[in-house]
């Protein structure tokens, strides 16, 4: 890496709530799903360069125009007519895939990033934009805390931050494609009338996640649980381990589990080690000003509402 570089956290997500509310006439899925970041963290270190170069700690993960990191440099490039480049160097710690949003995190994060190397004076707005052409879980990733995503997750709101210290995450080695679990959903198609009306009750709903843990629902579960059965023994074994909660996040393979105190917390720990294939972590959630703060955010971060 150059001599001048400078080095962004890269934090994970978990889904409090998701569910499907039915295919759209575009062909995608009308979600309502209540994000949170997590104290899990990818490292992003940025330096100069004349070309767009990346490199990665885990040697599975692309470096090429693959990675949502190189495709965020070229589509902020090509926007602001960039001419010069950038040597990115990816930590990874986040499993990926894991239903975590690893990719996505990065690729905001890189756009945050890069518009700090390459001096760009950009509109909030028009950032957003680019985000939401690399994936729909990217745009949340400007926010942080926790927040309502609504279309196709895509559609952002900033909710009361919820605060949870005691949460354990596990990602068994097991891998289910996005694509694949919404295959398998068979949801019905949702009219434009229904698709407004199920929209406007969510948007509706108090602006607070303060519900008892057993209320949260992830309606890819019974899908998930069918295609890959590793995941499911995983919730059943936190919920075996005094979990007050226990659900899959996003599409998985990643459980993510709350529990009544650190002592619970670091019994399960102990009592997970005998799964050799299961990677753990003990997190925290990561509040927004935290969060914001973290990433150096700009007035035109921390003002979005």
């Amino acid at each position: 890496m150059p001599a001048d570089t400078f080095t962004l956290s890269s934090f994970a997500k978990i889904n409090l709530l998701l569910r499907i509310l039915g295919k759209r006439d575009d062909g995608f899925h009308e979600i309502r799903t209540v994000f949170q970041t997590v104290s899990l963290k990818d490292n992003l270190t940025f330096g100069e360069n004349r070309k767009v170069i990346l490199t990665c700690s885990d040697k599975a993960i692309p470096t090429d125009e693959r990675n949502l990191i190189v495709k965020a440099a070229k589509k902020l490039q090509e926007r602001y007519k960039i001419n010069t480049g950038a040597e990115i160097f990816l930590e990874k710690n986040i499993p990926a895939p894991g239903g975590l949003g690893g990719g996505s995190s990065n690729a905001a994060t890189a756009l945050i990033g890069l518009t700090k190397l390459w001096r760009i004076k950009f509109n909030f707005a028009e950032l957003l934009e680019i985000g939401k052409t690399l994936g729909s879980d990217v745009p949340f990733f400007f926010y942080g805390g926790t927040a309502l995503g609504t279309g196709r997750g895509n559609e952002i709101s900033q909710m009361d931050d919820f605060e949870e210290t005691h949460l354990l995450i596990v990602t068994p080695d097991v891998s289910v494609s996005t694509s694949n679990a919404y295959a398998h959903l068979n949801a019905p198609h949702l009219t434009i009338k229904s698709s407004k009306s199920i929209l406007q009750i969510c948007r509706d709903e108090p602006n607070t996640v303060n519900l008892p843990p057993s209320s949260w629902v992830n309606d890819f579960e019974n899908t998930v649980f069918k295609i890959e059965p590793e995941i499911k023994r995983v919730k059943q074994r936190l919920l075996v381990c005094n979990a007050k909660q226990a659900s899959l996040s996003g599409s998985g393979a990643s459980v993510f589990a709350i529990f009544q105190d650190v002592d619970q917390l670091q019994m399960a720990s102990d009592a997970l080690k005998n799964e050799q294939s299961w990677r753990v972590f003990v997190v925290r959630t990561v509040l927004r000003r935290e969060y914001q703060a973290s990433l150096n955010f700009g007035d035109e971060f921390a003002s979005r509402r």
